[in-house]
């Protein structure tokens, strides 16, 4: 009797679970989960807990994470607008805005269609990359000054370009970042690359070396005219100190001429402080010139008289 009661308990709690199973689906947190009915979307849920549906094939239920996915594109070729060949590869990452609206674009099971949905955003990033990268020069990727790089502007433009398809087309997803992971340039013409940026730098240089010039020969002939100016400047200067000197000395002479003595006396009177210079003990001869001036100094002194 026991063992049946145990065989119903254990036969009620299986078909329980069975209807549960065929009768409530259970949303986790980060994941949002379309509902159709006869394979038509009718509902979406993105909260977390437990909801009711109708079995299959009646009702279907597909899950889709709502957290960001990403990947990396291949390794392809672009043409810059100076006609080099570029290779680039960026890093993409996405995520599914709207359930409702993505599982129409891509049917099936999420297993299948997300794939097939990185593979159209694969696409459209291409086309979006060559039509950016054709915009821009080589020296915009490849500088040996960082302030002429734009990838900034560049990743912002694809970026930029790939939303818009992605909006047009309401795809049901959007792109959250972009960025460039590596760049290079085919064997083939690196060393054609390398050259003409040593030719580009060289005319740079030559550029350079004749503004130099220009400028060292406008500053050489700067200071030459200044040097011939400050010259006859001071040779003017010179001839009027000279000519006013001169017509001093002239003055002076017709003074002098009109008094031999005094001009006898000054002469004397100027000779003396350069025998007299310091402490010095002279033993002279008082009739010798300028020392006789003791001699006629100390005659004409009141003493004397």
């Amino acid at each position: 009797m026991k063992k049946n009661l145990l065989t119903v308990i254990i036969g009620v709690v299986l078909v329980v679970i069975f209807v549960l199973l065929l009768f409530t689906y259970q949303v986790r947190k980060s994941e949002e989960v379309v509902v159709t009915t006869f394979m038509k979307p009718t509902a979406n849920h993105n909260e977390p807990g437990l909801y009711f549906k109708l079995p299959w094939p009646i009702q279907k239920v597909f899950r889709y994470d709502q957290r960001v996915q990403n990947f990396e594109d291949k390794y392809s070729e672009s043409y810059t607008a100076d006609s080099i060949t570029l290779l680039s590869s960026v890093y993409v990452g996405w995520h599914i805005t709207d359930p409702g609206v993505f599982i129409q674009k891509f049917p099936g099971d999420p297993t299948f269609s997300v794939p097939v949905a990185q593979s159209k955003l694969e696409g459209i990033l291409r086309a979006a990359k060559l039509g950016v990268i054709g915009k821009y020069d080589l020296s915009d990727f490849v500088n040996p000054n960082p302030k002429d790089l734009k990838f900034d502007e560049i990743e912002a433009k694809i970026q930029a370009k790939v939303q818009s398809e992605l909006l047009t087309n309401n795809y049901g997803f959007q792109l959250d970042f972009l960025g460039f992971k590596k760049i290079g340039l085919p064997e083939s013409v690196t060393a054609t690359v390398f050259d003409r940026m040593k030719a580009e730098r060289q005319v740079a240089i030559n550029q350079l070396q004749s503004t130099g010039d220009s400028e060292a020969l406008k500053i050489r002939a700067t200071a030459d005219r200044q040097s011939t100016e400050m010259i006859a400047n001071a040779t003017a200067t010179a001839r009027q100190i000279e000519g006013d000197g001169e017509a001093k000395a002239a003055e002076t002479f017709n003074v002098l001429n009109q008094n031999p003595d005094l001009a006898l006396f000054l002469l004397k009177v100027r000779r003396l402080p350069d025998l007299l210079n310091q402490k010095t003990t002279l033993i002279f001869d008082e009739r010798t010139a300028p020392f006789d001036l003791f001699t006629s100094m100390s005659s004409n002194s009141p003493a004397s008289h």
